[in-house]
This record gives structure tokens, sequence and C-alpha cells, in this order.
């Protein structure tokens, strides 16, 4: 599938419903503007040349994804996802076999500045483990008490990020490592989060705060400003 030694493979893991949105449809599929959030987050992949190819793991059971005009795409391939992400992220890693990196991009994040897509796709040159794009914390931390709404002590914040994504990993590392973590039951929360788990160190390549995931309601409008903002930014 990849051109040259030198493409990115993307795999957009899309299978999730999104219950957090209390809304009908999955948050991918929500619209700010004339596209879906999937959409947009799509085309933030595809508008840098080293990405050749994006596969999206959608549910079995999903209504929405053949309406959209990327069903037509040449670029971009369809997988079916899993319960978990990282099911939906092996299916992924499974169609984009033969590649060398892979970048792993969630789908309700339509905000992704082309610059920290730069700055993370340079790594390949340099890097043998991969690294995440994340925003360091700049609130106060606090750590509650264990199933009580109370305080139990302040974290201290230095040294602390908010983990985004994509995420780019050399597809191989990645895969063993997946595998790995749940055949043996750990708690993956993230592509790198398997990594750490098997004793790798991925790095760290600071990001925009702005590149956030629509989770919430008041997300979206949110995503909608900075999704604004960063298109009028291109323009000029």
């Amino acid at each position: 599938m990849a051109d040259s030694s030198r493409d990115v493979i993307a795999v957009v893991p899309a299978a999730g419903i999104g219950s957090r949105m209390q809304t009908e449809c999955p948050k991918q599929y929500l619209h700010i503007g004339n596209k879906t959030i999937l959409e947009h987050a799509v085309a933030s992949l595809l508008a840098h040349p080293r990405i050749s190819h994006v596969i999206i793991a959608i549910s079995p059971t999903d209504a929405w994804f053949a309406s959209l005009p990327l069903v037509k795409d040449p670029r971009i391939s369809v997988v079916s996802g899993g319960g978990q992400r990282a099911d939906s992220v092996l299916a992924g890693l499974q169609a984009a076999n033969g590649a060398e990196w892979v970048l792993v991009h969630d789908a309700a994040r339509p905000c992704l500045h082309q610059d920290d897509l730069a700055r993370l796709l340079a790594i390949t040159e340099t890097s043998q483990v991969g690294g995440i794009l994340a925003a360091p914390v700049r609130d106060t931390m606090k750590r509650g008490e264990p199933g009580n709404p109370l305080i139990a002590h302040t974290v201290e914040r230095e040294d602390l990020w908010h983990a985004l994504t994509p995420q780019l990993f050399p597809l191989e590392l990645l895969r063993s490592c997946l595998l790995r973590a749940l055949n043996e039951g750990a708690t993956i929360t993230d592509e790198a989060s398997a990594l750490e788990y098997c004793g790798f160190h991925p790095e760290i390549i600071s990001a925009r705060a702005d590149n956030i995931k629509v989770t919430r309601p008041e997300d979206l409008a949110l995503a909608e400003f900075y999704l604004t903002r960063l298109t009028q930014t291109e323009k000029i």
C-alpha cells in the first residue's frame, strides 16, 4: 500500500459510540460547518504529503460512514473495528501490513495543526521507537481520595503532559506491544501506553493544546471555534 519507505500509513479508530456526547449519532459524525468531525480529522492527515493512505476502523453496525464523500476517496480504506480502541487499531494495522511507520489519530480530534504533524513525522528520521504529540499540563492537578469527591493531595505538575494524537510508531513494534499488553491484561488507554508497558520510552513532541478531542457536548462549540481560527490562519 505504501509507495516508498518514507510513506506513513494513518489509522483512525472510529468504531466508538461516544455515549458521553448524549447525541443520536457517534460524536465523530457530528458536524462542524459542512463536514463531520471525522472528515475534518482525516483531512488534516491527508494534507501532509507523507501520509499516503488513511485506514478508518468503523463499527460493523455503523450507519453513517457510507454516506460520506470519504467513501469515494482512493486514499481511504475501511476496516471493521472492535469493541475496544486497541481492537480497532489492530484491525487497522493488519490492513496497513507492509508499512514501516503507522500514525494513529483520534476520529474526534478535528483541530490538528500541520506544523505539529510535521514535527511529529520528522522523528522517523532519528527514532526507532516513535513518539506522540502532547501538551504540557498548566493547571494545578489534584489527586482525589478513592471513591470520595475529596482532595487527597496536590500533584506536582512539572513533567506532566496531556497526551494527544496523532501518535506515531513503527508498525511492527506497535503491533507486538499491543498484542502483548492485551494478552497480559494490561490497561491500554492509548497506543503509547502499550509501548510503555513493554519497556519502551516514546518521544514527547510538545504541541498545541487546542488540538482537542470532542468528548462532551461543550467540546463541540470549542472545536468549532478552534477549527474556524485554524482555517483562517491557513488561508493567510
